[in-house]
């Protein structure tokens, strides 16, 4: 014989347990924006001779894309969703990023 109770679940109780959810499309988009911010960059400092610059060196740039992204993504996660710090902590992170990149490929 079985020594156990019959379990029953009734229609009132919730299977699943109400989560905050955390939405990442925000950082996303800050993280974009950011990144094509920090394209727009050398093109102010250096003119249009940049061009001839990023014909050559355009698969290193375009991989900072994906990682932008991911940063915005972490920081808005990291700070708990306030739109105006993640975006100013992106943006620097991702123009520090990219200008490490931009001087050490130009030796």
């Amino acid at each position: 014989m079985r020594n156990s109770q019959n379990l029953s679940i009734t229609t009132t109780e919730s299977l699943t347990a109400d989560e905050e959810t955390t939405w990442s499309f925000p950082g996303a988009v800050v993280g974009f924006i950011s990144w094509l911010l920090a394209a727009g960059i050398p093109f102010l400092i250096y003119g249009p001779n940049t061009l001839f610059f990023f014909l050559y060196t355009w698969p290193f740039f375009l991989a900072l894309m994906p990682v932008a992204v991911v940063v915005g993504i972490a920081l808005y996660s990291l700070l708990n969703g306030k739109f105006l710090y993640t975006a100013v902590a992106t943006a620097l992170t991702v123009i520090a990023m990219f200008g490490i990149l931009f001087m050490w490929l130009m030796g």
